[in-house]
């Protein structure tokens, strides 16, 4: 038994519970190993017997000596039969305390074998649930904690006296508001996951001003948190220039809104964080292969992201490798954006990824569009 080894995908040609790599018999079952115990003690006591009677010895002697052999052969194997099993049981006792990293040898070729692969494969599946809830909370929590953080610097700013109450600082309260709404019924579907998939709204939209709207809100979410430290892992800098191209103007695509909000909130909010000061960020989207799809790309004008680093950036708590990666008014944020961006993307079956860039980083997504139309 060894403790702390990950979770891991078996190969092929692994050994699973039932699975007969020797033709499909077991040459060491536990009934055979019964089998032959039962075979060894009657050899033993007939053997014992015949010698007995050649050389003329009392029975006693023999059926004490028949005895202590039967005795010491039956200890040998139910030693062999009982050993894994205290092994199962300390790992099972693991997982049931919250340790999945546990894991049983799988170093016997009988029904014990079999029951280790099963107990390891249980682990796999718990371990991989336990890290999938994790993600969850951390990812929600992470959503959560923008709009909350955006309303409570325009009440504050309200109840300070510092801003007026006039219709566009309560418009942006009340789209924070709405933003939590909407992210109190994603909670709701995310209570009924079905193999970690999430439902998708998917419908047809206008790219241009859903877009607008998107860098528009990023941008008064901003000026309303400036000056206050969230602590929400948002940016709070108002030198950043927004730009956005969108060609043709026309543009329409068929996805979940909510979700491509978070990708593009994400991502915008990433760029601002490492452009220089008095940067641009620029988000373009284009026309795919198939019709409805989406192609967006986020170009920044930061350090960029060394190529070694590509395929870390999307990983949780990845906050980059780089000296100085945040320009003025950014904490740093959690190391979460970027791995909700790619969470969101998956779900539409798209891809997200780093790409090739003169200048900062560009990150380029991929949306499939409608599949019910024809290409």
């Amino acid at each position: 038994m060894s403790g702390g080894r990950p979770a891991a995908r078996r190969s092929p040609g692994e050994r699973r519970p039932g699975e007969e790599p020797w033709g499909g018999v077991r040459p060491f079952s536990i009934k055979t190993k019964l089998g032959a115990l039962v075979v060894t003690s009657v050899l033993i006591t007939t053997g014992l017997s015949m010698i007995a009677v050649r050389t003329q010895t009392e029975l006693r002697f023999i059926t004490v000596f028949s005895m202590i052999a039967t005795l010491l052969i039956t200890q040998f194997v139910a030693h062999s039969l009982t050993a894994p099993l205290d092994d199962m049981n300390t790992v099972a006792r693991a997982i049931s305390h919250g340790d999945y990293t546990r894991r049983v040898r799988e170093n016997r070729r009988d029904e014990l074998g079999d029951l280790a692969v099963t107990i390891n494969l249980m682990a796999d599946e718990l371990e991989a649930q336990d890290h999938q809830r994790k993600e969850l909370v951390a990812n929600v929590s992470h959503e959560l904690r923008t709009p909350i953080a955006g309303l409570r610097a325009v009440l504050e700013n309200i109840v300070d006296g510092v801003t007026e109450p006039d219709q566009e600082t309560m418009r942006t309260a009340l789209k924070q508001t709405e933003r939590l709404g909407r992210l109190v019924e994603t909670l709701l579907d995310l209570s009924r996951l079905d193999n970690g998939v999430v439902p998708l709204k998917q419908r047809r939209f206008e790219v241009w001003p859903y877009l607008s709207g998107v860098l528009k809100e990023a941008n008064m979410v901003a000026s309303a948190r400036a000056g206050m430290a969230s602590g929400s892992g948002s940016h709070t800098r108002t030198d950043v220039h927004l730009h956005l191209d969108v060609t043709p103007p026309e543009l329409t695509a068929h996805a979940d809104p909510e979700r491509i909000h978070q990708v593009v909130a994400n991502l915008i909010d990433n760029a601002v964080k490492h452009s220089p000061p008095h940067g641009r960020v620029t988000l373009r989207a284009r026309r795919g292969v198939r019709p409805e799809s989406l192609e967006l790309e986020v170009l920044d004008e930061g350090p960029g992201i060394p190529r070694s680093e590509w395929h870390k950036v999307f990983e949780r708590f990845n906050r980059g490798a780089v000296n100085r990666p945040h320009g003025p008014g950014s904490d740093g944020g959690t190391g979460l954006g970027l791995a909700i961006a790619r969470w969101a993307v998956d779900l539409h079956g798209g891809r997200i990824g780093v790409a090739e860039s003169e200048r900062g980083c560009r990150i380029l997504v991929t949306l499939p569009g409608d599949p019910a139309l024809p290409s």
